[in-house]
């Protein structure tokens, strides 16, 4: 076993940039470096975030003593790319120019990429990614959309959805390819997926489409008054855009995405702000409900996981919701950070082939 490489890890998200370091067999540096709505809004786009986003990485590295010297490899949570299987991917130029394109979605884990990538080349090290946001295992069923000119995406939380999979699965003593998983995902997005037997055959888009309003993110609409606002003139493409991911959700409700801030307004008797916060809880029980039926009630266990199990309130009224379904397991926080370690120490250790990302058109 190969235990003396070092790893840098890239992991951005929409208020936070998670750089860790690891090194020997152990995560060495695990650092969350969050982002003020205030910061976040200043930037027109995500990729004006750039500098803001890579000094913030080598801040975290000088910060604790090391240099990019020092690194074997960095290891980022993948962008939005075309559609692909799940695996460890390096980070290459037809991955970069996805990215940048748009045309796969728009989310800060992509300036990440970009900050990796040209990391990478600067200090001739290799960069990889695993499960990156668009994983797509969905069944033929789950991609229909009523309209054939629409096809449903899977873009979501892959990489925490499978690493917390394997956690449960794990736990209950048998192998992930073994079980009937839904796993909910709650940040700054949310994801619910149905996991069947090792692949995730359905999950909504949380990037920018369907399944429960987030923090910041609109989630399902409905459809005629989305298109009649569309339409009335009063919002360019770009403003929906943003009411659709970055300016929804909790944010669009209470002008803030920060979930402990919410409770203690709740605390304080805010009516407007307890209700808002229950009916996003009431949003994601649907999802989760839907998803057993995807899995035709043969669920094992229900995994939340994700920065938002840590409210307990949230907690108290979901588990109300689902525990019928089956067993609730809770993995507070994120298992990204470390499975991306772990991908990169089996690209060490010879343990996986590393996938090729064709890009475009090419498939």
């Amino acid at each position: 076993m190969c235990n003396d490489k070092t790893v840098l890890i890239i992991n951005p998200g929409s208020t936070s940039t998670k750089i860790g370091i690891f090194s020997a067999g152990e995560m060495k540096v695990n650092a969350s470096v969050k982002h003020a709505d205030e910061e976040i809004r200043k930037f027109a786009t995500i990729w004006d975030q750039y500098d803001y986003r890579r000094d913030a990485v080598l801040q975290v590295l000088k910060d604790n003593n090391f240099s990019m010297g020092e690194m074997d490899a960095i290891a980022c949570r993948g962008g939005n790319v075309k559609p692909l299987p799940g695996g460890t991917y390096l980070v290459c130029p037809k991955m970069i120019a996805d990215m940048k394109s748009g045309i796969y979605g728009g989310h800060p884990i992509n300036v990440g990429g970009l900050v990796a990538f040209d990391l990478g080349h600067q200090f001739n090290i290799p960069v990889l990614t695993a499960d990156p946001p668009m994983t797509d295992e969905l069944c033929i069923s789950a991609r229909y959309s009523g309209i054939p000119q629409i096809a449903r995406q899977s873009s979501f939380h892959a990489l925490n959805q499978k690493a917390t999979a394997r956690k449960i699965a794990a736990e209950l003593g048998r192998k992930y390819e073994e079980v009937n998983l839904i796993v909910v995902h709650l940040g700054g997005g949310i994801s619910v997926g149905a996991h069947k037997k090792g692949k995730i055959i359905d999950v909504n888009n949380a990037l920018d489409g369907d399944g429960p309003f987030s923090p910041e993110r609109a989630g399902s609409l409905p459809a005629g008054d989305l298109v009649k606002m569309c339409f009335s003139g009063e919002y360019s493409k770009e403003q929906i855009l943003k009411l659709l991911t970055g300016g929804g959700g909790l944010y669009a409700y209470l002008g803030t995405t920060n979930a402990i801030e919410i409770e203690k307004r709740i605390a304080e008797g805010d009516r407007k702000a307890a209700e808002v916060y229950e009916a996003m809880v009431y949003q994601v029980a649907k999802e989760i409900g839907a998803s057993a039926t995807v899995l035709e009630g043969k669920v094992d266990a229900i995994a939340l996981t994700g920065s938002l199990v840590y409210s307990q309130r949230l907690l108290e009224s979901l588990k109300a919701k689902i525990s019928f379904i089956a067993p609730v397991h809770l993995n507070p926080g994120e298992n990204e950070m470390e499975a991306l370690a772990d991908a990169a120490m089996r690209y060490f250790n010879k343990e996986e082939e590393l996938s090729i990302y064709r890009g475009g058109e090419d498939s």
